[in-house]
């Protein structure tokens, strides 16, 4: 089994990876964790630099993942790209042909507290605007990709899988 799983390295991404292993880990399943830096959009050497330190960063973590799982018993192997993130892992999928694509559905929850109710609905509504005009990853991949896709929720915590006594 060919397992695909996209990484950023965030939050969310340890979340799915994590979902990887208690799903999957029994079968030993090869993944290809893909990871995609964005271009900043500036000509400037500070971009550049930014740039750089970014895909750095995030190519360090991808191989601290893919090692995590290699730890496992697990193989593993990382897969780097630059550009919008959709179309990138959206090529990916069409080169490598995955068994399956596991992504997270990124969800951008404030923390409760004294605003929590206005930044909730001010949240709201900037992800219904960008769902509109842009789509999010998950909703622009499985919408195109010709393999099938699983979308790990990342709002709440994930519970722990204990084995029957």
């Amino acid at each position: 089994m060919d397992v695909m799983l996209a990484y950023d390295h965030s939050r969310n991404a340890r979340i799915t990876l994590d979902a990887v292993k208690r799903m999957f880990g029994a079968l030993k399943p090869d993944v290809t964790l893909i990871s995609v830096v964005e271009d900043i959009g500036s000509a400037t050497a500070g971009a550049d630099d930014l740039f750089s330190e970014q895909f750095a960063e995030q190519k360090a973590g991808a191989e601290a993942a893919a090692a995590e799982l290699m730890a496992e018993g697990i193989p593993a192997k990382v897969v780097m790209a630059e550009g919008d993130a959709r179309k990138m892992i959206l090529r990916a999928t069409e080169e490598r042909r995955p068994d399956l694509l596991v992504l997270a559905r990124h969800s951008h929850q404030p923390d409760d507290g004294p605003l929590g109710f206005i930044t909730k609905r001010i949240d709201a509504l900037v992800e219904e605007f960008d769902h509109m005009t842009f789509g999010s990853v998950s909703a622009f991949l499985a919408r195109r990709a010709k393999c099938p896709l699983l979308i790990v929720p990342t709002h709440v915590a994930q519970p722990a899988l204990h084995a029957a006594e």
